[in-house]
């Protein structure tokens, strides 16, 4: 899908990037001071925010029941819609832990949200969005698992489960999973399967950046005619983010 964001507005100059906050995990840092730091950081940024874009796992589990959503967060939420409440777009694209939105979020905070990667301009420059989880991905136990949890039959039968439960296996499972891999990411330009995934869109077509959540890691390759490729980094332990100024696009960590 390609949007065109064509925007210039004399006061807000820059485009925020950040992904991976993992909201509710209880592995590494202490979640309540990363969802602090995270308020933190959407407040500073608030002043000259022209866009903002979630890529994704902002949060470690998030299912929205037909009544019930998950406990917590209310400060981010609430940091969100005051961000879109004041004129600031918050795009939300869903990575392979928050997939299960509905209407929530859009609702009450005012997000749009993406289930699928996307192109959009901005500033006369094409961006490539995702959160990453599947781009290159040739793992078949893990492509299935995703067709898996996007099927509309199994999260219905997943709402059945009572919220404690269904919540619970979620939680434990992804806690699981975290400590398994690690909690940071090693990036290995020669097997990257994203990057490989952008060298081969650029063959395609031309992109002048790549941004992606997903490996944990912050970096910037240098491609081919001036393409740039970026990983937003995480908030477990570096609370680092991306940043558009209209011309150049920079890591910071917070």
């Amino acid at each position: 899908m390609k949007i065109n964001s064509e925007i210039n507005n004399n006061h807000s100059t820059k485009i925020y990037f950040a992904a991976d906050v993992h909201l509710g995990l209880r592995a590494g840092t202490n979640t309540a001071e990363r969802e602090k730091a995270f308020v933190n950081w959407l407040d500073n940024i608030k002043a000259d925010a022209e866009m903002v874009f979630l890529l994704g796992d902002i949060f470690d589990f998030w299912f929205e029941y037909k009544y019930v959503v998950p406990r917590g967060f209310t400060r981010v939420l609430g940091k969100i819609a005051e961000l879109t409440d004041n004129g600031i777009p918050v795009h939300f694209l869903t990575g392979n832990h928050d997939m299960w939105t509905f209407d929530y979020l859009e609702n009450e905070t005012g997000v749009t949200v993406h289930k699928h990667p996307f192109e959009i301009i901005l500033h006369g420059k094409t961006f490539f969005l995702a959160h990453g989880d599947g781009l290159g991905n040739d793992d078949k136990k893990y492509m299935f698992l995703k067709r898996l949890f996007s099927c509309k039959p199994v999260q219905r039968i997943f709402a059945f489960l009572h919220p404690r439960i269904g919540i619970g296996i979620a939680q434990t499972w992804s806690n699981h999973s975290r400590l398994s891999k690690g909690l940071s990411e090693t990036f290995n330009e020669n097997t990257d399967r994203l990057l490989a995934f952008a060298k081969q869109k650029l063959t395609e077509k031309h992109i002048d950046f790549f941004i992606f959540g997903h490996r944990h890691t912050p970096i910037q390759v240098n491609l081919s005619n001036g393409s740039i490729f970026t990983i937003a980094g995480e908030w477990i332990h570096g609370k680092e983010y991306a940043v558009f100024d209209g011309k150049t696009l920079t890591m910071h960590r917070f």
